[in-house]
């Protein structure tokens, strides 16, 4: 196997790059670039090359702050990137025993630690279950001596993540189980493996118990919880699934792409049933499921999620605009509730263009569903005549706008 000069590796020498994250991350997706461009002609030059990258990585970005997270955050993506690439590569065993060699020569080396990750993907990159065996064998004696009774438990291995992962790659259940036995603590990060053993050997149900044992404080409840779903939806208990699991392990960067992953996963229950469920499980903040229910075209719940709890003024005004003539019922609804939140401070920075954006979308559906010229001021007056409701700042744009 001949290797290429490979552009990215001049750029990632030891220290190369100061405390600025931009510029490492710009290479760092460059040098990506150019291994998978490879790995469409020659794999198994690809996978060298992505060795190469990963035993340069470290020394070559130590340097760069790192608090914000985004460089943590690119080695990570970029480990998930290069580890299918060197575990598909058709690299005979000595070839693999080298590379897993050089990777674990650079993950001991990894003061950060950036390459912590790897260790999880360990026995993937041991490319088969009798090379994941051998490395399990060479990892067991240092994990066994630190799960003794009365070692020191504050005691940390890098080895323990990789060898529970050789394990179960291996296929050595009963044997990581039994490991797993000793150790000091029921911890999620390292039971997943034994509860990922049980799911491996068709125990769905024990997998289950043995992964909500591991719940507790500071447990990740979410990632238990995506297991027990993951585990009953591929067994086809599907409505299990969702009473027991569904809302916990709903994820998303927002409200609206967290219901959108439970109708995916879910596709035979109502999305009104799961708007509800999703409200429900954040009690007093059922406002902000408000835009998940509007863009589901669940309209009436919408406005009833936004009158149980505060939801943006400005979002309850775009959403009034926007329906004026489609659903003008539900915009007038949407911009009296925005004109209420606004009276009862609600909203960041809210400027006067806010309250006259609601107001001219309540007009508009008012002239859709041609209602008397003066509904909207008889319904504002009604509202701002609620107790606990301050509405100068509301008459005070009004008037200025007419």
């Amino acid at each position: 196997m001949s290797s290429p000069q490979w552009q990215f590796a001049a750029r990632f020498r030891r220290n190369a790059f100061g405390w600025k994250s931009d510029t490492p991350i710009l290479r760092l997706k460059e040098a990506l670039a150019e291994i998978k461009s490879a790995a469409r002609a020659d794999p198994l030059l690809a996978a060298d090359g992505a060795v190469i990258l990963l035993e340069k990585l470290s020394p070559a970005i130590s340097q760069v702050d790192s608090s914000s997270g985004a460089i943590g955050s690119a080695v990570s993506r970029a480990i998930e990137t290069l580890v299918p690439l060197i575990a598909a590569a058709p690299s005979t065993s000595l070839v693999r025993h080298r590379w897993l060699q050089r990777l674990w020569a650079a993950v001991e080396d990894d003061d950060v630690p950036y390459l912590e990750s790897l260790t999880e993907f360990w026995g993937e990159l041991c490319g088969s279950p009798e090379t994941a065996s051998e490395w399990a064998d060479i990892m067991l004696p240092p994990v066994q001596a630190a799960w003794q009774p009365g070692a020191p438990r504050t005691r940390y291995l890098k080895e323990t993540t990789a060898c529970l992962a050789c394990l179960y790659a291996a296929r050595r259940h009963d044997e990581l189980l039994a490991l797993l036995e000793r150790a000091p603590f029921k911890w999620w990060h390292d039971h997943r493996w034994g509860a990922k053993a049980l799911l491996a050997q068709g125990k769905v149900a024990d997998a289950i118990v043995y992964a909500e044992a591991s719940k507790g404080l500071n447990a990740p409840m979410g990632a238990i919880a995506s297991f027990c779903e993951s585990a009953l939806l591929n067994a086809g208990q599907v409505d299990e699934a969702y009473a027991r699991y569904a809302m916990a392990a709903a994820q998303g960067g927002t409200n609206l792409a967290v219901f959108r992953s439970v109708r995916k996963k879910y596709p035979g229950v109502a999305a009104d049933t799961i708007l509800r469920d999703l409200a429900a499980s954040q009690p007093g903040q059922q406002g902000k499921w408000f835009a998940a229910a509007k863009d589901a075209g669940q309209y009436r719940l919408a406005i009833e999620f936004a009158r149980r709890s505060p939801a943006d003024p400005r979002t309850l005004a775009r959403a009034a605009r926007d329906f004026a003539e489609r659903q003008p019922e539900f915009a007038l609804d949407a911009a009296m509730e925005a004109l209420k939140g606004i009276a009862q401070g609600y909203g960041y920075d809210i400027t006067a263009a806010d309250v006259l954006e609601a107001h001219a979308a309540a007009v508009r559906a008012a002239v859709v569903l041609q209602l008397p010229a003066d509904a909207v001021g008889e319904r504002l007056q009604a509202l701002l005549a609620h107790p606990g409701i301050n509405g100068a700042f509301i008459l005070s744009v009004r008037g200025r706008g007419r």
